[in-house]
């Protein structure tokens, strides 16, 4: 995914916040989503967002803490540079991204994630090293998941063994 590079003019936005208008339409330049999850800098600080339909054009908004750091306010002239953040549908394994295309539902719903979400799924399927039988099995369940529009896979839980306690492995050893 390409940077973008520019300069713009600091606009004000809803309880104390600063909007950084975008002058290009980021379903454009990065591809359809609701959201576009971002990184970069405005006047060479870091900041994190997620660019948005603002007005008529698209932004991205920054709080009063931020704010406070960096000096800014509506009307101030500053240069940004912004990138898409985390894991983008370009950057995955065949396999992925193949089972997100033939599921329009679950692909929407994984580019509007943030990127932790959209790591930590990643991270699930990717951890099939030792058994790679697992990885198609978890692939669907990824979809799945998606389709049902849920951000994470939900807590896994030990299994109850037949006296109705949860069974440990032998790795974490049980004291006698």
């Amino acid at each position: 995914m390409t940077s973008q590079q520019f300069t713009t003019t600091v606009a004000s936005a809803s309880r104390g916040r600063i909007l950084i208008p975008v002058p290009f339409d980021p379903d454009i330049v990065w591809g359809t989503k609701p959201r576009h999850h971002i990184r970069g800098t405005v006047n060479n600080m870091s900041v994190r967002g997620a660019v948005e339909p603002a007005g008529d054009g698209y932004g991205f908004t920054l709080g009063p803490a931020w704010i406070r750091g960096c000096g800014l306010a509506a009307g101030d002239t500053v240069t940004v540079a912004i990138e898409p953040e985390g894991p983008q549908r370009g950057d995955l394994a065949a396999d992925i991204a193949a089972a997100l295309d033939a599921h329009p539902a679950a692909a929407a719903f994984f580019d509007s994630l943030a990127q932790f979400y959209r790591r930590a799924y990643l991270r699930w399927i990717n951890a099939t090293k030792k058994r790679p039988d697992q990885r198609p099995q978890r692939i669907a369940e990824m979809i799945r998941l998606l389709e049902a529009g849920h951000k994470e896979r939900p807590p896994q839980h030990p299994e109850p063994d037949d006296a109705g306690s949860a069974r440990t492995s032998a790795a974490e050893g049980s004291a006698p």
